[in-house]
């Protein structure tokens, strides 16, 4: 599974909504919609014309992943909710791909070479690994985690099955498990992305911000336009007390994706506090509102706003 989220989950209630988009410039490729604080996953492919939809997707806060084959891809944070979706319970987007904000771990694509590693997993386990990405698409962390155990006991190097448990332990809670599983996803391929970002993630919420540094530092390195990474470095700035790198950092998330669901604009409100800029701190709260209207922290963001502004 894709990036994770690390302090500020979003949670929102269990209904049911309809995606639609557009790629511009447009242009046929695979879409990804997968959730950011909940175990999910389901793809679509976009037309000639660039249009795609999504139907009945669970409220709540995703990943959307567009992959450009050759160039990389592009994520953008959607949150559907009954704030963010029209009168039909649908929200439509247009998706600009912007060459500058393109991910890949180098020239050639996501992944420039499959490495060998990859390609010794055998076909038990990868069907076992494409079962529970099946399992994903109706939600269920149960079945998926069962596949994956299955996975990873056939092939113990496959990196992806481990990335995809600790995914699933961490938005279950289960902060130690995740960590482990990330360790092991890393063993098993030091030059993956997604497990390195994510055990900085994890490693935040297991109040060890000197490590979550390190391995944000390294996240940076090789992504330095990926909105998570830029969004934890600047947690870990700020949790190691190192107020101007966290300000910079979190900017950047925000520019990346404004909607991101660490929501970035909380503690950049809080570097605003510290340092007595009132209105900065009113203007990152508001942001937040305006990309998270639903969100379960929205009332308490209302009430400081309230309190700040008098």
């Amino acid at each position: 599974m894709r990036h994770i989220c690390l302090v500020a989950l979003l949670v929102f209630p269990c209904w049911a909504y309809d995606l639609t988009g557009r790629i511009e410039p447009p242009a046929a490729m695979p879409v990804f919609l997968r959730g950011a604080t909940a175990p999910f996953e389901t793809s679509t492919a976009s037309d000639s014309a660039g249009h795609f939809h999504f139907s009945k997707i669970p409220a709540g806060t995703y990943t959307l992943i567009v992959s450009t084959a050759a160039r990389g891809e592009i994520l953008q944070t959607i949150e559907l909710t009954a704030g963010t979706v029209n009168s039909k319970g649908n929200l439509d987007l247009v998706l600009a791909i912007d060459p500058a904000k393109l991910e890949s771990d180098g020239a050639g694509g996501i992944r420039a070479a499959v490495s060998a590693t990859v390609l010794s997993i055998p076909n038990r386990a990868t069907g076992e690994f494409d079962t529970a990405r099946h399992c994903l698409t109706r939600g269920d962390s149960a079945c998926a985690n069962t596949h994956l155990r299955r996975a990873v006991e056939i092939a113990p190097r496959f990196a992806a099955a481990w990335n995809q448990l600790g995914t699933i332990a961490y938005q279950s809670g289960q902060y130690g498990e995740a960590e482990a599983n990330f360790r092991q996803s890393l063993a098993a391929d030091p030059e993956a992305f997604e497990p390195l970002v994510n055990l900085g993630g994890v490693l935040l919420n297991l109040a060890r911000p000197k490590e979550a540094l390190e391995y944000n530092q390294q996240a940076i390195a090789k992504r330095p336009n990926d909105a998570l990474a830029n969004s934890q470095l600047g947690m870990a700035y700020f949790y190691a007390d190192q107020m101007e790198p966290a300000e910079k950092y979190l900017k950047i998330a925000i520019q990346l994706d404004p909607a991101h669901f660490s929501a970035p604009q909380l503690i950049l409100a809080e570097i605003y506090l510290r340092s007595g800029d009132r209105e900065a701190a009113l203007a990152a709260w508001r942001d937040f509102l305006k990309r998270h209207p639903d969100a379960p922290q929205a009332a308490e963001v209302r009430t400081k706003i309230a309190v700040l502004s008098q």
